[in-house]
């Protein structure tokens, strides 16, 4: 059986990236798949250069990462990819081996839209989109496509068979996301478990982030939606309410306050430095002692119930979550291992609790990660749905 598993790790070359694409390839393979990574955005896309700190329509930098990524993955991974440029040239597999394969395949599970479904793509008998972004998505992304040319529409993203939300509260009556009249279903970020171990944790609670991850802002029936950037500064304050150490790792560069933050106690740290590799992420978030962070406005202030990709690795490390919630709570379970919170007096009692109980708090965050996240629990149910 082929299977074809989309992605932005050319576009977007850091280490969490090429997990969060990487976890759903690998997973499919431990299936029994044959899978073949594909990124084809498009539309006019450019590759993130960190040493460059621009965009570039030369990708040479993401395909050299794209290749290591796929590499520490899996040695049949790294032989199966193809790339499409914003000028049209290919690189890896071929535009006709891509098609053959596509035609020939079980699935085709384009995660976060990473691939513009063109004519020979669309022979695939079951495609599955993977709505990873749902305040973008449907605010900004799908409401686009559907205002193209018919003739465009077609390679866009209501051509898919089957549709997937990160948006576990999506189509609930106090959730404004537009629904689309498709028939949504939920599912979870997956993590493979034999790719994340243990290490002896480190003193400080990290989180890894983007001040602000939208172009633009996001505005919806008048209702003015953001980042993390609307989010952090009400738990700014944490490492002056709590004795426990806190790092966050950003880029630098970037418009974030850096200095007040470091005033307050926290330790701030270049990103670039932690996700110049899929190796160097993991080895951050393994030796991190937990995860504390926030989550975008735009899935705070819709309750939608969206969840972290990057937590449930976090989880399968053995590495106690306390984050934001978007809702999510009324469908995971928290209380061990995983813990929320909706403001700075709830968050200083979260940590409170991990602390007084690491151990405990340590080994529930795995066993959570294997009964909600494992890939072959995710993927699995994925496969029940189609033909």
């Amino acid at each position: 059986m082929k299977a074809i598993v989309t992605g932005t790790i050319v576009t977007s070359p850091v280490g969490g990236v090429a997990w969060d694409y990487g976890q759903y390839a690998l997973g499919l393979e431990q299936l029994g798949f044959e899978v073949y990574y594909l990124e084809d955005p498009g539309i006019p896309s450019y590759s993130y250069n960190p040493e460059t700190g621009v965009y570039e329509e030369d990708p040479s930098y993401g395909i050299e990462f794209l290749k290591r990524s796929l590499a520490l993955l899996s040695p049949t991974l790294a032989q199966r990819w193809h790339y499409r440029a914003v000028d049209g040239q290919t690189y890896g597999l071929d535009a006709e081996t891509m098609a053959e394969v596509a035609a020939e395949a079980t699935l085709l599970l384009n995660v976060s839209g990473g691939s513009v479904l063109r004519d020979e793509y669309l022979h695939c008998r079951n495609k599955i989109l993977i709505d990873t972004d749902p305040g973008w998505n449907h605010f900004v992304i799908f409401p686009q496509w559907d205002k193209q040319p018919i003739e465009q529409q077609r390679w866009g993203w209501r051509s898919h068979d089957l549709f997937f939300t990160y948006a576990l509260r999506l189509g609930q009556p106090d959730c404004p996301l537009p629904t689309f009249d498709i028939p949504w279903l939920p599912t979870r970020p997956p993590v493979v478990l034999d790719c994340w171990l243990a290490q002896p944790p480190a003193q400080q609670w990290t989180t890894v982030m983007t001040w602000n991850h939208y172009p633009q802002p996001i505005v919806h029936n008048s209702v003015r939606y953001g980042s993390k950037e609307l989010e952090f500064e009400q738990i700014e304050a944490l490492p002056t309410r709590s004795p426990a150490s806190f790092e966050v790792t950003i880029n630098v560069n970037g418009e974030a306050p850096l200095d007040r933050w470091r005033s307050l106690g926290w330790s701030v740290v270049d990103a670039e430095a932690t996700s110049a590799s899929a190796a160097l992420y993991r080895k951050y978030i393994e030796q991190s002692r937990g995860e504390f962070s926030v989550a975008k406005n735009v899935y705070v202030a819709t309750r939608c119930g969206w969840f972290s990709c990057r937590s449930v690795c976090y989880l399968a490390a053995g590495r106690p979550v306390v984050v934001q919630d978007t809702g999510f709570s009324k469908y995971i379970p928290t209380g061990f291992g995983l813990l929320t919170f909706t403001n700075l007096d709830e968050a200083v009692k979260a940590i409170e609790a991990i602390e007084r109980d690491y151990d405990t708090h340590q080994q529930a965050a795995r066993e959570l990660a294997r009964t909600w996240f494992d890939s072959r629990l995710v993927l699995g149910e994925i496969l029940e749905r189609i033909e």
